[in-house]
This record gives C-alpha cells, structure tokens and sequence, in this order.
C-alpha cells in the first residue's frame, strides 16, 4: 500500500541583539565615509548596548613585497536600543591611501546578550599607480638610468605614490614583472579575457573558475561566446574566439573540460566544412583567414585532414601575417596536404621576406596591414606566434635570439598592447627560455640611487643570488629630485633586469585618441534639490562620439563607494527607477556588468557616430567619495580609447 501527502513546518530562528554591517562593499583611497552598523533589538526589553567597530588596513610594505597593516582606531559607543527596535551607530572613516583592503570587526555587549561580525571592504584606487616607463635589459656590467618622479604625481606620506621597481630574474620566462602587473591589473571580463589572464598568470585557481563556467559560453553549435549567448539567439558564437581558446590553452599546456572541448571541436569542424556559418561584421573579407585559424586550431588536436584545405583559396602572399603562421603550422602537422614541401618552402620565404627590424624592434613589412583587430590579430601577437611556430626549427636557430629581443621591444610599460599578444608572448619567452638559456647566475645584484636622497623609502636593495636563485623584486621609493639609478651585477652570469618607473598622476582633462565621452549626471528621485543624500536615485548618461567603426568596445563608469547599480533584477530593485533610461546609435550592448565599483557596457560592434548609454544608481551610503576617469576604449585596439575625469561625490545623510 502507498500512501501520498504532503507536509510542512517552519522554523524561526531569532537572536536578542543582533548586528548588520552597513559598511560599503567597495571604496577608494582617499574616501570619506559613513561606517554604519545597525543594531536590533527582538526583546520585549530596552537595552543599553556597548559598540565597537575596529578596522585594519592592508597596504604594500616598503619593498613591494610583504603586506604592512595599520589599525584604524575608531571609538566605543554607547547607545540604548527600545525594546523591539533597531538604531544605527555611524563612525565617520578616512580611508589611508595605498590601502587595498580593510578588515572589519563589529562587536555589540550588553549585559544579557552579545554579538559580532566580521567584513572585509575592498579599496580601489581613485587614481590607479600606472607603469609610466619600462624597460627590460640582459644585465652585464653595470646599467644606470636617469630616474625623476613626475611633478603632478599624487604624493603620499611625504613623497611621491608609485616609485621604482626593480626586478631580476636568471631566466627570460613569461613571469616577466610587465606582464604580470598587466594581467592582475586588467579589469574586464569577457571569455578571452579570462582566460588569457588565469593562462598568463598560470593560476589554477582562477583557470578553475572559467574552465568551469566554460559550458554556459558554448553556443547550441559548440562555438565560444565572448559572453554567455543570449536564450533568445543560440547561435551567436565566434569561430575565432574558439579557434584562440583552444590553440592558447593547447600551447600552454591548460586541460579543458572534456565535454566543452569535444563541444568546440565538433562545431570548429562544421565551421570549416560549411556545415555552419557564422556572418560577423568585418571591414574586409576574412572567410579564409577565419578558417586558416579553425584548422590550425583543430590541427593541435589531429583533428585537421588535407581536404579541409580545398574550403581556402590557397593565395599566401596575399594573407596577412597572422594566417601565414596558421598555414605554416597546418603544414607541419597535418599530412596529405598536396606539395606540402614546396609549400612549406614558399611560406617561409614570405615570412622571412616580411620580417624586418627597427634598431632591436621586430617589425614586419606588412605591419600596417597586419592590424585584423576585429579577428584579435596584431604585430605583438604575430611576432610572439611566429617565434612559437620555429622555436624547433634548425633553420631559425640563429634568428630566434634576435626575435625574442625584437618581440620585446615591441612592448610599451613593460607590456604588449592587448591580453592575447600577452598571453602569445609569454608562451613565447617561457619556451625559449627552457630550450634556449641554461647559464646559472651567482653573487649579488646591487640596485641604488647615486648620490640622492629620499624623504621614505628604500633607496638601495641587494639580491644575492645564493640565496634568491629565482632572483628578486624591490621596490625603491621616488628620490628627491632627479638621480641615477645604478644596478650592477658582481658575479657570473647574466641575469635579465626589468626597471618600471610607477605613479599615479589625475587625469585634469578629456583625452581623446579615437572616442570622446561626456557624462552627466540628473535626479531621478531627490530629497533635497539642493545636494545628493542617502536613497537618492540618479540617472547617468554616457554620451560617446566614435570615429571609427570597431568591434568589442567598453565602456566603464565608475560609481561611487556603496552606490547599487539598478537594473540587475535583484532584491531593493526599482523597475520604476529605471524606466527612463535611453540607449540611442546604432550599437547594442552584447553585455553589461554592474559591480560595486562600475557600471561596463560591451559592444560586438561600435559603430561610427554617437551614441548614448544611460543607467540608473542608488546612493546608499553618506560621505566625500572620489571616481576614476571615464573610459571607452576599443578593447583589441587599446590605443582607440577616451577618458573624461570625474569630480567627487557629496552624499548627506
């Protein structure tokens, strides 16, 4: 016999005295704000209630290397709370420059009941420490280098925010300082994003993450999204976002997910047997450089077979450089591909006939036509790719030293320009590096300022390579007034020097290298017409001017710490807040992100004109609340790009 029902309870769980953090998830050094607690009170009794909030920063230590921590001594208070009621308890905070962090403890006494909590508040910077100059040198003898901080630099505690790094390392590897600093700095989120920078820095913990999400970017053929396709287009994924993930990952060694990888390969496959198609908005014809990617893709997997080549029109002098290495890595791994040696031959020919230098930079004849950004294509990826594809070459040999220094010289602050030629590159510098240099480096390194003198700081550091085998990194504080950095290396070998000279200097006006963008700001719901106060709601408009059409365009707005971006579908949402927003041009975002510390709008494709992009903002926490510049920027042509600065937030109570 069966029997079918149902049943239910309910359990209430209730404490006497409870404390809710009201702090802000995000601030910025430099901010003013309201630390609030909210104390409830579920007795039928009043109670008086001792409180304390005590918060410790995390700063960078003196070298750049160990985490300093200073307390922020913030005073007890005492305050009676009605029976059944809440109060809230505020401590007015500046938050310490430098600080990336605080960590937050909440306790509440009284004499028959207690509680406690803890959080942590992250802090970003007002104005980023930007790399203002790097270099990168093979150490032999002594280098020395004139070094002078910026006058407009943002000081701190005496002297001027940033300074010097100094880092030496025996080996030429892909943990380069520039390029390190790059991917940790980097701050948006698309697929290929993610997985250039959890490839790039060899996180596993952060590969972890996007090799999981994997599965919800495949569209319903297996081609990668940049975001998570859209249930109301299915179809919308990149062939060559596909192709780069599985040939990025292939290189670097990373496992992907068996059921997402057989997923891209499968719809690669179709791709390029005309089974699917996929029609992108390009300024040229790509079809058959789109499909040299997919097969070179599918190649590392033996998955490529000769008569995918016969869907190509087989014309090399006429592709760009990027599609060259494509074809010439097809032919070294697929077979049955007719007049493989000759064509083998005749791709080399062009490669080398393209290849030429200016001083130690590696350039190529056809740079300027080189530039498929809307394929992820560049000169500093290309460079990189084409030293992986001889790297096993006898013929290459004698050039490869050559290229490696030429590849480097491409960078601009320590970096190359975009996520994928820093990933390329630094697969490039890591392989050359286990093949090529062996020498050991012994004795010390030395780095100083000549005759100068420093108000904080480190002004002189050591790496003693018998105890630092991997080598090192310092950080030495701005001199005052101009100096000569000296760094010496007093034993055998040759380790590899990178210098970065960092600051933070405002934005005082708009820059303009291919967008310009205003913002303004209008009350949507306003207590005092007068000034903005906690539970305001305010309407920002973004107003773009393109001069170019281009693909995958962000915009970031920052918001003020403790701000919530509405819109999101979450709990406290307005749908009545939001209704007047606008969008206008002829551009639709493909995503938007609303943290805690920005709104960001992507583009597939910008195109030229104006364009307007509008979202809504409540204000949820009093104080003096600093913002970081406006940014468009074209993110796989980052030299395309607009700033405006933004003015500080007053919010009242």
């Amino acid at each position: 016999m069966q029997k079918f029902g149902t049943g239910s309870t309910s359990i209430r769980v209730t404490q006497d005295l409870q404390v809710l953090a009201g702090l802000p998830p995000l601030v910025r050094d430099g901010d003013r704000f309201a630390a609030m607690l909210t104390l409830r009170n579920t007795t039928a009794r009043e109670m008086k209630v001792h409180v304390a909030l005590q918060g410790t920063a995390s700063l960078p230590g003196a070298s750049g290397g160990e985490i300093a921590r200073v307390a922020l001594a913030l005073p007890a208070q005492d305050v009676v709370v009605a029976a059944g009621a809440a109060k809230e308890v505020v401590w007015p905070v500046d938050v310490p420059a430098d600080a990336f962090s605080i960590a937050w403890e909440a306790s509440a006494d009284e004499a028959g009941a207690k509680d406690r909590i803890k959080v942590t508040q992250l802090v970003s910077a007002a104005v980023p420490v930007r790399v203002l100059q790097a270099t990168i040198a093979q150490l032999d003898g002594t280098v020395a280098l004139p070094v002078a901080a910026p006058a407009d630099a943002l000081p701190a505690t005496g002297t001027k925010r940033g300074g010097v790094n100094v880092a030496v390392q025996p080996k030429l590897t892909g943990a380069l300082p520039g390029i390190r600093r790059y991917f940790e700095t980097y701050p948006f989120i698309c697929l290929e994003q993610k997985t250039s920078k959890s490839v790039g820095l060899k996180d596993a913990e952060l590969w972890a993450g996007v090799a999981n999400a994997l599965p919800t970017y495949l569209d319903s053929d297996g081609l990668a999204s940049y975001f998570p396709p859209r249930a109301d287009d299915p179809a919308h994924g990149s062939d060559t976002l596909t192709a780069y993930v599985l040939a990025a990952t292939h290189e670097a060694g990373f496992e992907l997910p068996p059921a997402a990888r057989e997923a891209m390969l499968g719809g690669l496959t179709a791709f390029v047997e005309g089974r699917i198609e996929r029609k992108l908005w390009s300024p040229r014809a790509d079809g058959d450089v789109r499909k040299l990617a997919a097969i070179e893709a599918l190649s590392r997997y033996g998955r490529a077979n000769a008569k995918m080549i016969g869907s190509i029109q087989v014309a090399p002098n006429t592709w760009p450089t990027a599609a060259l290495i494509d074809w010439l890595n097809i032919l070294k791994r697929v077979d049955g591909v007719p007049e493989r040696s000759r064509r083998l031959d005749e791709v080399q020919q062009i490669l080398r006939a393209r290849l030429t230098y200016a001083g130690t930079t590696l350039k190529f004849s056809t740079e300027d036509d080189d530039f498929w950004w809307w394929l992820m294509d560049s000169g500093d990826a290309n460079a990189a790719r084409l030293i992986l594809a001889v790297l096993d070459d006898p013929g290459w040999k004698d050039e490869l030293p050559r290229m490696v220094i030429g590849s480097l010289s491409r960078q601009k602050s320590g970096a190359w320009l975009t996520t994928t030629a820093n990933l390329w590159g630094s697969l490039a510098l890591d392989k050359f590096s286990a093949k090529f240099e062996s020498a050991k480096v012994a004795g010390r390194t030395v780095a100083s300022f000549a005759g100068a003198a420093s108000s904080n700081g480190a002004m002189r550091a050591v790496a003693d390579w018998a105890k630092q085998s991997g080598g090192g990194a310092v950080k030495l504080a701005w001199p005052d007034g101009a100096a000569t950095l000296q760094v010496a290396q007093e034993g055998s070998g040759k380790p590899w020097l990178t210098v970065q000279s960092l600051a933070a200097i405002p934005l005082q006006a708009p820059l303009s290298a291919g967008y310009r963008v205003t913002r303004s700001v209008s009350a949507v719901e306003q207590k005092d017409p007068a000034k903005w106060s906690r539970g305001d709601v305010v309407k920002v408009r973004l107003e773009i001017d393109a001069q170019s059409d281009m693909t995958w365009v962000v915009v970031s707005d920052p918001i003020p710490g403790g701000a919530t971006i509405l819109g999101g579908g979450l709990g406290r949402d307005s749908a009545i807040a939001t209704r007047g927003e606008r969008t206008s041009g002829r551009a639709w975002a493909a995503f938007e992100e609303r943290s805690f510390e920005a709104y960001r709008s992507y583009f597939e494709m910008l195109p030229r004109g104006k364009h307007v992009v509008e979202y809504t903002v409540r204000l949820n926490n009093p104080g003096r609340f600093t913002l970081p510049p406006t940014r468009v920027e074209a993110m796989y042509a980052p030299e395309s790009f607009g700033e405006a600065p933004n003015a500080p937030v007053e919010i009242a109570p």
